[in-house]
């Protein structure tokens, strides 16, 4: 036996049978225990990215004029230049989009945009009908200036 040992157990003598007595036992398993915290802690989880989804859904929506706006559509006519056609209230803005730069080719009311069924779908048909759509509009405009 270790010195050290020894002078606890003679100076202490009553920690030896106290050590004999208080041998580890094997750890008993609680196993509702364990599966009700797990469970809880889940549905805390679960609820936290509720929370967070509704918090960012609640902060993307649009305020005031911002939901007003509406993308109809868009075509490039470049490597990094569209056409966008926009909704604002009663008018229809005819966009250019470039690097850095936004411009209004034309502003028309929501009624003389054109509405076919093949301009309503997707597809090469109705790029087609925009693209004439859209030169005819601004040879009209070329002509009034």
């Amino acid at each position: 036996m270790h010195p050290a040992k020894a002078l606890i157990f003679t100076l202490f003598p009553g920690t030896l049978a106290v050590a004999a007595e208080t041998a580890p036992a094997a750890p008993a398993t609680d196993l509702a225990g364990s599966l009700g915290q797990m469970v809880f802690g889940l549905v805390v989880v679960i609820a936290l990215l509720v929370g967070c989804l509704w918090v960012i859904k609640r902060l993307s929506s649009p305020h005031g004029s911002a939901g007003l706006l509406k993308v109809l559509g868009a075509t490039a006519v470049g490597p990094r230049e569209r056409v966008v056609l926009v909704e604002a209230g009663e008018k229809v803005l005819v966009l250019g989009v470039a690097p850095g730069s936004v411009r209004t080719l034309h502003i028309m009311d929501r009624g003389e945009l054109p509405t076919g069924g093949a301009a309503n779908t997707p597809g090469v048909a109705g790029a087609a009908d925009f693209s004439a759509w859209l030169k005819k509009s601004l040879d009209r405009r070329h002509d009034a200036s």
